[in-house]
């Protein structure tokens, strides 16, 4: 690695220590499902979006409140304290294609027909409104 790429990387780690996220890596679901559920708890408010998960009834939505509960907990890890009502927000939640897993299944005449096996990355990001 170049030295310009090795300075970009290494201020890209410690730009990620001052930010409190969880990653959910491989979730076996296709990327456009999984982003509808994000959709809905964008910008809200912590507690407020895991009544929201809980109570959806896309099979993603269980996925997203593990991601959320483990964002909570690193920002209380990193602060040293419990994290109280209408304080956190979620910031930043993206999600990202992950590896496709190619198949075939028999078709008519000989023929196969091919199924794509998608899965996804979730980064979920949680932080205070004064810090925003």
């Amino acid at each position: 690695m170049g030295a310009r790429k090795k300075l970009a990387a290494e201020k890209r780690k410690e730009a990620l220590k001052t930010q409190y996220f969880a990653k959910a890596q491989n979730v076996p679901s296709s990327p456009r499902k999984m982003r509808y559920v994000v959709d809905l708890i964008r910008g809200m408010e912590v507690n407020r979006a895991l009544g929201t998960l809980r109570f959806s009834s896309k099979a993603a939505s269980a996925v997203v409140e593990k991601l959320l509960r483990s964002a909570i907990a690193n920002w209380e890890q990193k602060n040293d304290r419990k994290a109280e009502d209408g304080e956190l927000f979620v910031s930043k939640v993206f999600v990202d294609c992950g590896t496709t897993l190619k198949r075939m299944r028999p078709a008519p005449q000989g023929r196969g027909y091919r199924i794509r096996k998608r899965s996804n990355h979730v980064t979920l990001f949680v932080d205070t409104k004064t810090n925003d």
